[in-house]
């Protein structure tokens, strides 16, 4: 099942506070994917960015600029 955003901020510590349609709100931790997929280690480098998060057209994800971003898929 694919849940929709509403709404995310980062917080401290590269976590993200993802809000979904139906009410509830998860805290996701990004720093594993520095290893996983070293595309996030951009962030690293260039801790600023992190905060630039916003939810993705129609609440499909969240998005940082166009390399960097998570589909519904990691919100099932």
């Amino acid at each position: 099942m694919f849940h929709k955003v509403k709404n995310v901020n980062a917080l401290s510590d590269y976590r993200l506070s993802v809000q979904f349609c139906e009410g509830i709100t998860k805290i996701y931790d990004v720093k594993p994917l520095f290893e996983k997929l070293p595309v996030f280690g951009y962030f690293k480098e260039h801790e600023d960015e992190f905060y630039g998060v916003t939810t993705d057209v129609g609440g499909y994800g969240i998005v940082w600029n166009d390399d960097l971003n998570f589909g519904k898929e990691a919100f099932k």
